[in-house]
């Protein structure tokens, strides 16, 4: 089954609230996604956007919702039929949820590496540091881009058992949360040892705590690692968006820069929404989105089986982040 690629809503510099709604409408109004709601049953509404964009988040939170508000390991996994299963990988893969695209420009403001689990820590810095040609004892594989800054963006949460024990298969250790291990693998991937400068507030409470660590490789761009955070403390961790615009708040971004952000293929789609309404939209910057190719994973580390629940649970995710995305054009 093969069904045509869906491009993202525009994140070009320049682009106006117009351009971006056109996109969002022409992702929802795709046959992948069309495709796919059929297979569960249902049938796209017509009419406006987010009129379309209420259903649709109703629809997947009956249908494509497994994780229940627990974190993504915890997601369950349906037992879907085969041809089912077919279609969901078809329609994540015309979605952008699927293959790695390199990026699109040479030169960057800014490159933005997203965090995650300890595999996805690694493999993203890893990704990172090729495409700048900085990867310590490998050669350069990337696309030799350039870009001014580059900014790796976690939290404080803690480390589980399992990523601890992937993590030490890959050689890194003394990592208690996904701020140490980001941190640690820059230092091993850039080859750093101390930071230029400092900062930060700790205290009982991670989900108020921040640090930020900048780094001078030799030869390359200043490197500043960010734990941002929660932007309501009171009742959850610091997310996606809060790690954005945290560094945003940090740094003289400026309308029209082009920023690109490094994550996993299968987050592309809502990440790069969610970079467009935190940081496209209120500073008119330009935002790229991209996903590591196989090339940067560890060897050594267990990596996740993506099944087609969570392809599922992220193209829900997406059209979360596109309908907070059209509000905030609004």
């Amino acid at each position: 089954m093969t069904v045509p690629a869906v491009p993202l809503p525009t994140g070009a510099p320049g682009a106006t609230s117009a351009d971006v709604a056109a996109g969002i409408a022409g992702w929802l109004g795709s046959p992948a996604l069309s495709d796919l709601v059929t297979a569960f049953g249902g049938r796209l509404p017509t009419g406006d956007l987010g009129g379309t964009l209420g259903w649709l988040d109703d629809f997947s939170a009956a249908h494509w919702d497994f994780r229940g508000g627990r974190e993504r390991p915890e997601a369950r996994e349906p037992a879907l039929p085969p041809e089912t299963a077919r279609r969901v990988l078809a329609s994540a893969r015309a979605l952008g949820l699927v293959t790695p695209r390199p990026p699109a420009r040479s030169r960057y403001a800014h490159l933005v590496v997203l965090g995650g689990l300890a595999h996805a820590c690694v493999s993203r810095v890893r990704c990172a540091a090729r495409l700048l040609g900085h990867t310590v004892g490998a050669a350069r594989t990337g696309a030799g881009i350039t870009a001014a800054t580059v900014a790796v963006l976690g939290s404080f949460r803690p480390l589980t058992a399992d990523e601890t024990a992937s993590l030490a298969a890959a050689g890194i250790t003394g990592c208690r949360s996904e701020v140490d291990a980001l941190d640690a693998t820059v230092r091993r991937e850039f080859g750093v040892d101390t930071p230029v400068a400092e900062h930060g507030e700790s205290g009982d409470d991670p989900h108020r705590s921040w640090s930020e660590r900048i780094y001078r490789p030799a030869g390359g761009p200043q490197v500043r690692v960010l734990a941002a955070p929660s932007g309501d403390p009171a009742v959850r961790r610091a997310h996606t968006a809060d790690t954005q615009r945290f560094w945003a708040s940090r740094i003289r971004l400026a309308p029209g820069d082009p920023v690109l952000l490094v994550t996993a293929s299968i987050y592309v789609p809502f990440q790069h929404c969610d970079a467009l309404r935190t940081l496209g939209v209120p500073y008119g910057c330009g935002i790229e989105t991209v996903g590591h190719p196989s090339s940067d994973l560890d060897g050594r580390m267990p990596v996740p089986v993506l099944t087609p629940g969570r392809y599922l649970q992220e193209i829900r995710s997406a059209v979360r982040s596109m309908r907070a995305l059209h509000a905030a054009l609004s």
